[in-house]
């Protein structure tokens, strides 16, 4: 049992800190709280990997996440330098968060729009967005909240296609009658693409139909698109 434990130990990578000292996070990120320090000479294994951070295991059995920046400066058993490998997008297509912004068209007017996502899989998100569109006789607000499905995250060119439902606010602009303001439920798909751009970085085209729920005898179909920057972390 012990030479089985010990065999399946061997099966990370294991490096060695060259630097006076290693820092080690609590959590994949500089906000999360320094509690050790790896000295000069000891070693580590690295058990996985987050975008730009690695989460290693020290000598001592203590666990933490180091930055590459830091890792670079340590060298492997053979004292070769430890290499990252920078720009590979299928080394990012595990992740937990994207954010994004992005500008357009909702039904003719100027949109604006923000978003926020999380990874349910790789392939799955679930999105939810705020915007704002200015148009020539109202103005407006949407909240709208849905699953993206991804279907070659890493990949330069990935296809995807959104659903949906949300929250519509118009304010109509002063006219001669007096203007009255709606708040309606709505439902959307869509499909759009997302283009590689950098190592956390992407470029987000999207188009979408929305089913505005109105009190009027027929409800309203309105056309979005936008085209915005993401990042994912």
């Amino acid at each position: 049992m012990l030479g089985a434990a010990s065999a399946a130990a061997r099966d990370y990578l294991q490096l060695f800190v060259v630097q006076p000292y290693l820092e080690l996070h609590t959590g994949p990120g500089r906000g999360y709280p320094v509690t050790q320090v790896v000295a000069r000479g000891e070693s580590l294994d690295v058990l996985m990997r987050r975008t730009e951070w690695f989460k290693v295991r020290t000598e001592r059995g203590i666990e933490g996440w180091a930055y590459e920046g830091d890792l670079q400066h340590a060298t492997l058993a053979d004292g070769t330098a430890f290499k990252i490998e920078r720009g590979d997008r299928a080394g990012f297509a595990s992740h937990r968060w994207e954010s994004g912004v992005s500008a357009g068209a909702y039904a003719g007017a100027t949109l604006i729009s923000a978003w926020q996502a999380v990874s349910l899989t790789d392939n799955l998100k679930l999105e939810i967005a705020g915007s704002q569109y200015l148009g020539n006789l109202s103005n407006g607000y949407l909240i709208d909240a849905g699953l993206a499905h991804v279907f070659m995250p890493e990949w330069f060119l990935s296809p995807f296609v959104t659903l949906g439902g949300g929250y519509e606010r118009v304010e109509p602009k002063p006219t001669l009658a007096l203007p009255v303001s709606s708040n309606n439920q709505s439902a959307y798909v869509g499909l759009g693409a997302r283009y590689y751009l950098g190592r956390r970085l992407f470029l987000r085209f999207e188009l979408r139909e929305h089913e505005v729920f109105t009190n009027q005898n027929s409800n309203e179909v309105k056309n979005e698109w936008k085209l915005g920057f993401a990042f994912f972390y």
